[in-house]
């Protein structure tokens, strides 16, 4: 089994609220050296057999994000083998 992983985030030039709230926040709990925050979202795409990138840009540029105001970048990341030692 392949795992694909979606990294979804608001362009550059998009307003973040969300970020913008948290980075407000931060003072308060005593940080002070962050300069921003930008909030996005991780999917993970689980294929049966080899990971199919094309098939996963595919999935996030039609269904997974929204290509006016999001970007989105793909990896290829290792599953844990089954049954192995924790």
């Amino acid at each position: 089994m392949a795992r694909v992983v979606v990294d979804v985030m608001l362009k550059p030039e998009i307003l973040d609220p969300q970020g913008q709230a948290v980075a407000n926040a931060l003072p308060r709990l005593g940080v002070a050296d962050v300069a921003s925050v930008r909030i996005g979202k991780r999917i993970e795409i689980e294929f049966d057999g080899a990971a199919d990138l094309d098939r996963a840009r595919e999935i996030a540029d039609k269904l997974l994000a929204n290509p006016v105001i999001e970007d989105f970048t793909l990896r290829v990341e290792e599953t844990p083998a089954e049954g192995g030692d924790q």
